[in-house]
């Protein structure tokens, strides 16, 4: 659905040349929900961008939903769907008439785009907004909104761009359930940014971190967090010291340490490992008083691989280009 090699874009400022994106190799099969992840300044808005036609890269090439991203961009954006941060409805518009002239700009006839306006409504728990104006709907209507506009001509490909951003917790997990369905029942193919690590575990199949304009990891989830960081283990027992002896020993164990009456060390895949300790531990005779697995958590792999959180605060290093050649 999504195969980029070698993408890159540079901007022009008073100060020289920003090299935003400095050459990413992307594959999204179709099916695939795909997180994109970066600091801000890593380069993450201005992939989305070039991906979405929003602005032409300055190297590289890309097939996006079976079209040229060069060649053809009007072919692309027959076929995706975009919700942006900032999100697409006319605060002053009816919800429902929104949604019909979404369908029209897509080639829509009349009656099909009515249709197909009252079916999203129905999907998207848009019931009893559709005579209302956008801007007296709630923060999780709004959004909702959004994506529903984003579907209107049953697109093969959604990006969705920080959907639950400034949603309150109980909108957020409402979003969630939205997003989900989208996925499971008509398995769209969905690009997803977002600043919330858990939204990131709870919702995709696979995960790519951009820091400095290239991607810096890849995966699952899990994938991600057994490669990076490895799983915690906290073993609590009478004699300390010989737990870490026997710790020391297993396959991959790493900073072991004794705490007290406790011992805590990595290894890669604790659930596996924990098995055999316990064997050991009561072929020594040694009494244990509580064991506990942590699996590291998206926080975790995302400061190993960049260095810094997700959401720390920075001057974006790259400058907020022009769109071109977008249509709504």
């Amino acid at each position: 659905m999504i195969h980029a090699r070698g993408l890159a874009r540079t901007f022009k400022t008073r100060r020289g040349t920003v090299e935003a994106v400095t050459g990413v190799d992307i594959d999204v099969s179709a099916g695939e929900l795909v997180g994109f992840l970066g600091p801000n300044g890593a380069g993450k808005s201005t992939t989305l961008r070039m991906l979405t036609t929003l602005i032409v890269p300055t190297a590289g090439t890309a097939t996006v939903a079976g079209h040229d991203l060069l060649t053809d961009a009007a072919g692309i954006r027959r076929q995706i769907g975009y919700v942006g941060q900032n999100g697409g409805a006319g605060p002053d518009c009816i919800v429902a008439d929104e949604l019909i002239l979404q369908g029209r700009f897509y080639g829509l006839t009349s009656a099909r785009a009515r249709t197909r306006a009252t079916e999203l409504i129905e999907q998207l728990d848009l019931v009893g907004t559709e005579n209302r104006v956008v801007n007296t709907l709630s923060g999780g209507q709004r959004r909702r909104l959004d994506i529903a506009m984003g579907l209107m001509h049953l697109p093969t490909l959604m990006f969705l761009d920080e959907p639950s951003t400034g949603l309150d917790p109980q909108s957020r997990a409402n979003l969630w359930d939205h997003i989900r369905s989208l996925h499971a029942e008509h398995g769209t193919t969905l690009f997803l940014t977002t600043h919330y690590l858990d939204e990131a575990d709870a919702l995709c199949d696979r995960i790519l971190v951009i820091d400095t304009g290239r991607i810096v990891a890849e995966g699952t989830p899990d994938e991600l967090k057994r490669r990076v960081s490895g799983d915690l283990v906290l073993v609590g027992a009478g004699e300390p010291a010989r737990v870490a002896e026997l710790a020391a020993h297993l396959p991959g164990s790493s900073d072991v340490v004794v705490d007290g009456a406790g011992v805590r060390f990595r290894v890669p895949d604790g659930a596996r490992v924990l098995p055999a300790l316990m064997r050991e531990l009561d072929a020594a005779d040694i009494a244990m008083t509580s064991v506990e697995v942590r699996r590291p958590s998206l926080d975790d792999v995302f400061l190993a691989v960049t260095g810094r959180t997700l959401r720390d605060a920075e001057t974006p290093t790259t400058p907020e280009p022009a769109t071109a050649g977008a249509s709504r």
